[in-house]
C-alpha cells in the first residue's frame, strides 16, 4: 500500500500588508524539483517589478518507482533572496515543515513601503503569507504521482482520450502535428496505464 502524504489542494494566494510594505504569498503543489523551479520563476516574471521574490519547497529529491517510495528523500530549500538572513526563507519554509506539507513550493514577493520590519516583523510576515496561502489552498492528504506525456496520431487520439477519461485522471491535451496528452497519475497505477495505453494502440503511442 502506497503512503500518503499531505499537500495542498491546489494553487493557493494570500496577500497581506505590513507597515506599508505587501506581502503575495504563493503555494502550488509539484512533484519535482524542476516544477518547483518553473513555478518560483513564474513568479518572478509575474512581478518583476517586485523588491524580493522569496521561495520555500520541500519535494522529492529523485524519481522513485512504486516499491521505492520510502527511500526517496526530501529536498528542503529555500532563499532569503537579498532579505536578512534568517528573515524570510527560513520562516516561509517553517510553515510546510510545521504542518508537515510536501510536494509543494511556495513564494512570497514583496513590494517593500519604504519602513523597515527588522528581522523579527519580517519573520511573521512572510510566515504568515505562506499560512495564508496555505489556508487558501486547502491541505489534502493524497499519494505521491508522476506526469508523462503520450503522443499519437489523429486517429488514435480518440482512444487514448476515452481512456484517460475513463479512468477519471488529471490530463491536458494539445493537437498540433500529433495530439499530445500529458497526464497526471498516481505512481503505483501508472505502469498499468502505459501498458493499457500501448495495447489500445497496438504500440503506436509514444510514451515519455
Amino acid at each position: 500500500m502506497t503512503e500518503t502524504f499531505r499537500t495542498v489542494g491546489g494553487r493557493g494566494e494570500a496577500t497581506l500588508e505590513r507597515r506599508g510594505s505587501e506581502f503575495i504569498g504563493l503555494v502550488e503543489p509539484v512533484d519535482t524539483v524542476d516544477q518547483a523551479e518553473a513555478v518560483i520563476e513564474a513568479v518572478q516574471s509575474a512581478y518583476p517589478d517586485a523588491t524580493h521574490h522569496v521561495p520555500a519547497y520541500r519535494v522529492p529529491a529523485g524519481e522513485a518507482s512504486a516499491d521505492q517510495l520510502g527511500e526517496v528523500m526530501l529536498r528542503e530549500w529555500c532563499s532569503d533572496d537579498g532579505e536578512p538572513s534568517g528573515s524570510s526563507g527560513k520562516p516561509a519554509l517553517n510553515v510546510l515543515v510545521q504542518q508537515d506539507l510536501q510536494h509543494l513550493v511556495a513564494v512570497v514577493t514583496r513590494y517593500y513601503g519604504g519602513t523597515n520590519l527588522g528581522v523579527g516583523g519580517l519573520a511573521r510576515a512572510y510566515s504568515a503569507a505562506v499560512k495564508h496561502a496555505v489556508d487558501d489552498a486547502g491541505i489534502v492528504e493524497t499519494v505521491p504521482h508522476e506526469r508523462f506525456t503520450a503522443t499519437v496520431e489523429y486517429d488514435d487520439s480518440g482512444t487514448v482520450r476515452g481512456i484517460l477519461e475513463s479512468e477519471g485522471l488529471e490530463f491536458e491535451a494539445s493537437y498540433d502535428e500529433r495530439a499530445r496528452f500529458q497526464v497526471r497519475i498516481p505512481l503505483e497505477q501508472a505502469s498499468a496505464l502505459r501498458e493499457r495505453l500501448l495495447n489500445a494502440t497496438s504500440g503506436r503511442v509514444d510514451l515519455e
